[in-house]
């Protein structure tokens, strides 16, 4: 389902929130309660019903799910004394309010289209899915450089994009020189991570081998 509202647009397929243009991170507990909110509008969720989805078998005060509903206000730019997406029902639950629709996908690409890195000289074929770039021995990519955290940043390739992620590292990840939090990335881009330097390519009609990206 996708769907958009206001200046957000949520892909609960892809997990993912764009607000403004620009992709949001939602840690994935706040996702899904957006989510629910969203699949049921604009009926009222009573607490107890939102606890036992989003934390079944298990007991949690009402502070959590007052947690989680603060996130999502946060990720929606969204007013709890004002709200335009997410009601308070007092002693009872929340419900979405917001006037949404669902949209269409974006149509299929009918290129084949290949996701490469280029660094020190050599070319990793990037497949489509989350890629962690770090230090540490479980990373995608493999970065073995005192500037680089064990999990730095995370690149995910879905629906014909690219977003690539800091992962609140030491020392930063940048893309074209500037800082980050997140961004989409575009062909020819420069990402640092740290004092390490790569280049993203995007190329059409060109097949894609699979790697485990350590060179």
């Amino acid at each position: 389902m996708r769907v958009r509202f206001g200046d957000c647009e949520v892909d609960t397929e892809t997990r993912e929130l764009i607000r403004s243009g620009n992709p949001v991170h939602v840690i994935p507990r706040a996702f899904e309660l957006l989510r629910l909110l969203l699949e049921k509008r604009p009926r009222a969720l009573s607490k107890s019903e939102l606890n036992e989805r989003l934390w079944p078998r298990t007991f949690v005060s009402d502070s959590a799910l007052a947690g989680l509903i603060k996130e999502v206000r946060k990720a929606l730019g969204d007013s709890s004394r004002q709200p335009r997406y997410v009601r308070t029902l007092p002693a009872f639950g929340y419900a979405f309010c917001g006037d949404a629709a669902e949209v269409a996908p974006p149509p299929a690409r009918h290129t084949e289209v290949s996701y490469r890195l280029l660094w020190k000289g050599r070319d990793i074929t990037l497949t489509e899915g989350e890629i962690v770039f770090g230090r540490g021995p479980d990373s995608a990519v493999w970065i073995d450089d005192e500037s680089v955290s064990r999990r730095h940043a995370r690149l995910r390739i879905a629906g014909g994009a690219a977003r690539l992620e800091d992962l609140g590292s030491r020392n930063g990840t940048f893309v074209n020189s500037r800082r980050i939090e997140a961004a989409v990335l575009s062909d020819k881009d420069e990402i640092r991570l740290g004092s390490v330097s790569l280049t993203f390519r995007i190329l059409a009609g060109v097949g894609t081998t699979r790697s485990d990206g350590r060179p």
